[in-house]
């Protein structure tokens, strides 16, 4: 059956959106050749979003003529703000965009939960005001979309965070708090390693797959799990929950409420850093995600004997967990993500891959992230500004 002509109209909007996004301002006879469409369908397009609201004149082309078909429309930035967070255990990160991902304002707030839940909710809220207000005057109460990466599992049939032994209990607080003070924003909690494979899929080092794994290497381990596109949460949410693998070498095994005996027990920044001191590498105590990437990073850049045997080591214990994972997934490619994977870069990549090739029977590359610990707040704005501009967009 043909399209309705309202079906048509909202199909060749969304398109010409979605070019105005990807491409930045264009004319109309861009837009006429980018989309196929006839001269007088692209006019009436660019009439009805420019009513709406959703595209303005941003400009002229640089061609010599001027006038109506010189034009410049790009997406009405403005028309709505969003916020991403990134929580973590000890405090949180936050910035303000515009509609089209423009970073407006940045905010990162130490929080101290040895207050109570209460005020460190509050702190958490207060960081979110304050970027928004540092964004700009309407930005806060114009929220249209906050995006909210955190540890632990989240729940696939609520969209809640779960309670999870080990985490703050201000974290489980923090959505329903937003969400009160912000009553017309639309506030979503997604797993932080999730939200790091979607920003590494979107921005760096996975954009040319489809299916692939994310091995989150930070203050503690996880996964992240992308098969034909399509971020896989599992019946509970607990897909790549991998600190809790039992893996040889740890001298005993995991529990339904503690990681120590599994792959945490090895791979985790705890375990990286008694790791090197058994190499004779100085290492900080207690280590945390940053404190290990800077310790990797100093044994790639030393490429003294211990910092190699230290390395060695190192991707003996990622590769045991990485051949697990393939055996069950087959994803092909697996890229070291967080601050550690950043900061091992392609020589920890090269010998895990190395180490996995006599593991594993199934081919599989396995590449340096690009983002590091970055990728969760790139993840978290990724994902509120689709929401936003589906929302938005939709006729």
């Amino acid at each position: 059956m043909p399209a309705s002509p309202s079906t048509a109209r909202a199909i060749n909007d969304r398109l010409a959106l979605r070019l105005l996004q990807q491409e930045g301002p264009l004319t109309a006879g861009q837009l006429k050749q980018l989309t196929g469409l006839s001269r007088p369908t692209v006019s009436d397009l660019v009439e009805r979003l420019t009513v709406s609201g959703l595209i303005r004149v941003v400009g002229e082309s640089g061609e010599q003529r001027r006038g109506p078909n010189a034009r410049l429309y790009g997406i009405a930035a403005d028309r709505a703000h969003l916020a991403a967070l990134d929580v973590r255990t000890g405090g949180v990160l936050v910035l303000v965009s515009d509609l089209v991902g423009r970073v407006l304002a940045e905010v990162a707030v130490p929080i101290d939960a040895g207050n109570g839940t209460g005020p460190a909710v509050e702190q958490a809220v207060a960081a979110v005001e304050g970027a928004a207000r540092k964004a700009g005057p309407d930005a806060w109460a114009g929220l249209h979309t906050v995006g909210i990466g955190a540890p632990g599992l989240v729940d696939p049939a609520t969209g809640d965070l779960r309670d999870s032994s080990g985490l703050p209990a201000w974290h489980r607080s923090l959505v329903a708090a937003l969400q009160r003070r912000l009553p017309k924003a639309r506030v979503t909690v997604e797993n932080e390693t999730n939200l790091a494979a979607l920003a590494e899929q979107r921005e760096g080092a996975a954009r040319d797959r489809d299916t692939f794994v994310l091995l989150w290497l930070g203050h503690g381990v996880g996964a992240a799990v992308v098969l034909d596109g399509r971020l896989r949460r599992g019946a509970s949410g607990g897909t790549g929950e991998i600190g809790f693998l039992p893996v040889p070498g740890t001298g005993s095994l995991p529990s339904a409420t503690d990681c120590d005996g599994g792959f945490h027990a090895l791979a985790g920044a705890a375990a990286i850093g008694a790791l090197a001191r058994e190499h004779g590498l100085p290492a900080e105590v207690p280590l945390d995600g940053p404190g290990a990437a800077r310790l990797v990073a100093g044994a790639v850049a030393a490429g003294t004997e211990p910092a190699s045997r230290f390395l060695d080591t190192l991707a003996d214990r990622l590769a045991i967990g990485t051949a697990a994972v393939t055996a069950v997934l087959d994803p092909g490619c697996v890229v070291l993500g967080g601050e550690i994977g950043l900061a091992g870069g392609e020589p920890l990549a090269a010998r895990v891959a190395a180490r996995l090739k006599g593991l594993s029977p199934l081919p599989t590359e396995v590449r340096p992230g690009t983002l590091g610990g970055t990728a969760v707040l790139r993840g978290a704005l990724l994902t509120a500004r689709d929401r936003a501009q589906d929302e938005l967009f939709a006729p």
